[in-house]
């Protein structure tokens, strides 16, 4: 499998670059896919399964844009053949949306992480800055909605992309409140629980990462993708059942060899708490995952309209899950 790394750099995603094809790949030219994220042991679940369907015959490669807005352009312009993401507001302002998701990799999973010497609650922040992902994103639809739920109202939102980058910020005192996904939030907590904290989520729903592609290429390569989708559904169902097989599993299959070390330690943990949390869905979301987000993105402000009126169809195709679904059982 070829791995290809572009925009946002880190030691560990750099060192993916360094995996040679494997012998059994038979695919002339590798799907591409991306996301607006550099690569960490989180995304285990996609690395293990794309190893996988590379045996099977399928190559691909993974790079990292510097924002969700990029992913999607990219894959509308064919330049980027499966985005990882969420794109709802940018496919609904499309005429004709050309564009459909058709797995969730996972379901959000974000904590709002604050300089608690200044920040105690989310009143602090009523005209005060936080830092997101990206526009468009899980951490911005949050934010709204946090937005709504408090009656507050932030005085900017700064886009700054990478967790592991919002947490080096915060550390940094260059910012006071954020989004962290599960290992920099842990990171970060245990690192100086004196100074920052966590504020309230309350019961919020929605998908974190989706994998979509045009119409036109899920029609092109749908045995590719549903070869994709069948390991990632065994690779999620595997990892549910043993939180500790990521670990396991990227030493055999050499996976971000130059992962830092206190990130490595951290892969079971992230595992064990995410396992226990639902994050990774064994079916691919489907129609249930599609109207939760619906539902949660109108409230937050991510999609416009009454979600009633709204119809899953015109964000999804449902057809990518049965087959691999079917296949598998």
């Amino acid at each position: 499998m070829a791995w290809t790394l572009y925009g946002t750099r880190t030691t560990a995603a750099l060192a993916l670059a360094a995996a040679v094809s494997l012998p059994g790949a038979a695919t002339a030219d590798p799907i591409t896919l991306a996301e607006a994220d550099t690569l960490t042991g989180e995304n285990l679940i996609q690395l293990v399964a794309l190893e996988r369907a590379a045996e099977r015959g399928v190559e691909t490669e993974i790079i990292s844009l510097k924002s969700d807005d990029v992913v999607f352009q990219a894959v509308l312009n064919g330049e980027i053949d499966i985005g990882i993401g969420t794109a709802y507001a940018a496919q609904q302002t499309l005429e004709g949306n050309p564009v459909r998701n058709f797995y969730q990799l996972r379901r959000l999973a974000y904590f709002p992480v604050v300089n608690k010497e200044k920040i105690t609650s989310w009143e602090d922040l009523d005209g005060a800055p936080i830092t997101v992902h990206a526009r468009g994103s899980g951490t911005e639809a949050i934010a709204r909605f946090m937005e709504g739920v408090h009656g507050i109202e932030f005085s900017e939102m700064s886009f700054v992309p990478g967790s592991e980058v919002r947490a080096v910020a915060l550390r940094r005192g260059n910012i006071d409140a954020t989004f962290l996904d599960i290992t920099n939030t842990r990171l970060v907590m245990n690192e100086a629980p004196d100074k920052f904290g966590l504020l309230p989520m309350g019961d919020t729903t929605g998908s974190d990462s989706l994998l979509y592609a045009t119409d036109t290429f899920l029609a092109e390569n749908a045995e590719a993708v549903q070869i994709i989708v069948e390991e990632l559904m065994r690779a999620a169902k595997e990892f549910n059942a043993d939180p500790t097989l990521p670990a396991q599993l990227r030493d055999e299959l050499g996976l971000l060899p130059d992962l830092p070390d206190e990130m490595v330690a951290e892969i079971t943990p992230y595992f064990e708490t995410a396992t226990t949390a639902a994050l990774f869905p064994e079916d691919g979301g489907g129609l249930k995952a599609a109207e939760a987000d619906i539902a949660f993105l109108t409230q937050s402000g991510g999609l416009q309209g009454d979600p009633a009126d709204i119809d899953p169809a015109d964000f999804w195709t449902f057809d990518v899950i049965e087959g691999a679904s079917a296949s598998l059982n």
